[in-house]
């Protein structure tokens, strides 16, 4: 596939929004916020519809977030030690919630998705503090679909203000996106709920 062929990214681009949204619930490297910026790009090009990629990405949002919270509400996760993945992941959470805060309350489900890491932080903490499923439902969905907006936006913006490539303004739009992001996190970060209930993540895990 021709990466630079605008053809070839808006034709696949709603095959691909699904799964990385869906996967970045659970493994926050993976490149979702940059294709659905990307799509944002595209949509100003007209090369995607815009209301469709952001349905897509919020739908794919609230998924994973459903699977991921059922996974630690239920005391499932610790299924996932008999992988190394398994593992790698259980103590990604650990991560990602000492550093984004243990805080479960629904301002924190539906915002500090938009930090780095948030989003797993905040659904895993939510589903070890036993937070209602329909609260939680609620919440997701509303937050999903605020960032899906808010990334679907920066690409959209960025590629009608610049009318540079759509490769171009996606990497615009990402880069405002990760300032932005840090910002928050600084905010949040100093805001705080309770430390991760391990402070070793290598050390066994409970939940």
């Amino acid at each position: 596939m021709d990466l630079a062929n605008v053809d070839a990214w808006g034709s696949a681009i709603y095959f691909w929004i699904g799964p990385a949204v869906f996967a970045d619930a659970i493994f926050p490297p993976v490149p979702s916020e940059m294709l659905v910026i990307t799509a944002g790009a595209l949509s100003a090009e007209g090369r995607a519809n815009v209301f469709l990629v952001v349905l897509i990405a919020a739908l794919a949002s609230w998924l994973g977030d459903l699977v991921v919270f059922q996974l630690f509400k239920r005391r499932l996760s610790h299924v996932l030690d008999r992988w190394s993945w398994g593992r790698q992941f259980h103590s990604g959470v650990h991560r990602a919630i000492a550093k984004a805060g243990r805080s479960s309350t629904y301002g924190a489900i539906i915002g500090i998705r938009f930090i780095p890491g948030g989003r797993l932080a905040a659904t895993a903490a939510a589903g070890i503090a036993n937070v209602s499923t329909r609260g939680f439902s609620f919440c997701a969905a509303l937050g999903g679909a605020l960032w899906a907006v808010w990334s679907v936006g920066l690409g959209y913006v960025t590629g009608s203000t610049t009318r540079l490539p759509f490769w171009a303004s996606s990497l615009i739009g990402v880069g405002a996106g990760l300032a932005i992001g840090a910002v928050v996190g600084v905010i949040v970060t100093r805001r705080r709920g309770s430390p991760s209930p391990v402070e070793d993540p290598d050390k066994e895990l409970d939940f």
